[in-house]
């Protein structure tokens, strides 16, 4: 059998660390990521036998803003309940969350499937909960033992869970960065993985498409804890491989529960797989539900940003931009900002504005290992350079190595120009001895494009401009090539 023959079916569960000033439940510090172990506990969020827990109202406001963002339905009770289980990590023997009555059900999220066309990914439901506490295996002269952190226990999760609509590695990849796009424009959650403000679950299953066609599934398994976007693909992509392996050579599959290891590309067995009876879930006798007005849900809604495909397409309309390049601008709502703020200074066209944003500006970033928020280069700096381009000041190359300067030092486009002497020359009579002296070293090349070998024009071009260290204005030293070789 092909790949062709089967069809693979994901779900993702998200947790995504809230952004609020305290913990969940208590009024711990919620800045723990790396802090001192232990640093950021009390007796609430250490399950100490007598203590009562309090809901963040900003944690529910969060959560409902998500829930507006995805076009889900708000609850107006929500109730949060009991999911035991025993862990190290787990101090109190079971961790609060929400089971039968969430606070946000439904609602989608679009991406584009890997035909290339839009896809609407279902969301099943949006909740909150507390994070546990961390574990770190130690091995020290044959010994082993375990290190507990609670600084995250009590830490404010919101799980958002999906349909099983997801049908590839790569449109999980696309679900997730998307996801995480919407949380941080809403300021829900930073999204940062590699702090464990995000963190992934995969439940992958392959279905022939006899059994797709009969409504009916393979074995699934879920993958934990999955701490990056790449881990997610990966992970996925070695499930599959290893589902269509075994049904081919009549083996079988086990639901279990699995981890990912980064070094060797490969899953290992957790534990079986628990069911929801597992966790033996009842409501929270110390949290009273949570009733939810309309009225605060329009005022929650009222305090979301415009939102990710709703900025791609006024930007699509407004700007000319085409699909990749909106996207590309909008992915990053800072990167956004500047654009529009760049396009104000410069009075100019917007895609102008894009192509030096998306091409020399994130190349001179990335080569610089520089953050959009932390730029040295302003939108009414970027929109100055742009404007010296389009008086014939400077070309696009010196434009090029002027932005790289700028990123360095912060200083104005102007003040570079002169400071360095990278004003263009344009000037015929200075530029004229130069194409004269071009001609004479490269006579095989000019013979060649007088015979008819027009394309060797741009070599000579090149020539000119390596010989004036890429400041002559190109059209200028077109038109002199041309009226030099045509004598």
């Amino acid at each position: 059998m092909t790949m062709t023959q089967y069809q693979v079916v994901i779900g993702m569960e998200v947790h995504a660390q809230l952004q609020t000033a305290s913990k969940m439940f208590c009024a711990c510090d919620a800045a723990v990521f790396g802090a001192p172990p232990n640093s950021h506990v009390c007796p609430v969020c250490l399950g100490m036998p007598g203590v009562l827990p309090v809901i963040n109202r900003r944690a529910v406001e969060q959560t409902i803003r998500t829930g507006l963002a995805l076009a889900a339905e708000i609850a107006e009770t929500a109730v949060f309940a009991r999911k035991n289980y025993n862990y190290p990590d787990l101090p109190k023997g079971y961790q609060i969350s929400q089971y039968e009555l969430p606070l946000c059900l439904g609602g989608s999220l679009t991406i584009t499937g890997d035909d290339g066309r839009p896809k609407v990914i279902r969301v099943r439901r949006a909740h909150l909960e507390e994070d546990t506490g961390k574990s770190k295996h130690m091995n020290q002269n044959g010994v082993t033992y375990s290190l507990l952190d609670y600084n995250r226990s009590g830490m404010p999760l919101l799980e958002i869970v999906t349909e099983a609509d997801l049908n590839s590695a790569q449109e999980a990849y696309d679900y997730l960065t998307k996801l995480r796009t919407i949380l941080r424009y809403i300021g829900a959650s930073s999204g940062d993985m590699e702090k464990g403000a995000m963190r992934c679950e995969a439940n992958v299953s392959v279905r022939t498409l006899l059994q797709a066609a009969q409504g009916e599934y393979g074995v699934k398994v879920e993958i934990k804890n999955l701490n990056s976007f790449s881990a997610v693909r990966g992970a996925v992509e070695y499930e599959v491989k290893r589902h269509i392996e075994t049904i081919e050579r009549g083996g079988t599959l086990q639901q279990v529960t699995l981890g990912w290891n980064e070094a060797e590309g490969r899953t290992f067995v957790q534990r079986s797989k628990e069911s929801a009876h597992d966790y033996r879930y009842f409501p929270e006798p110390d949290l009273p539900p949570l009733r939810i007005t309309r009225e605060l849900v329009e005022q929650l809604r009222a305090t979301l940003p415009e939102l990710p495909d709703a900025k791609q397409a006024r930007f699509m309309a407004q700007y000319g931009l085409n699909l990749n390049d909106a996207a590309t601008l909008v992915a990053t709502q800072a990167v956004a900002a500047y654009f529009e703020a760049t396009v104000a200074a410069y009075g100019g066209a917007g895609r102008e504005v894009c192509n030096w944003i998306t091409g020399p500006l994130f190349s001179a970033m990335s080569s610089a290992n520089q953050d959009i928020r932390s730029l040295k280069v302003t939108p009414d700096n970027l929109a100055a350079l742009l404007t010296l381009l389009d008086r014939g000041i400077i070309n696009r190359n010196i434009g090029q190595r002027v932005i790289a300067t700028m990123l360095e030092t912060g200083q104005a486009a102007a003040d570079i120009v002169e400071t360095e002497g990278l004003a263009q020359v344009s000037d015929s009579d200075a530029l004229h001895a130069i194409v004269r002296e071009v001609i004479v070293a490269n006579p095989t090349e000019a013979t060649k494009y007088r015979a008819g070998n027009l394309n060797l024009l741009n070599f000579l071009i090149g020539q000119v401009m390596r010989a004036t260290r890429g400041k002559a204005n190109q059209t200028v030293v077109r038109q002199l090539l041309e009226q030099a070789l045509a004598e």
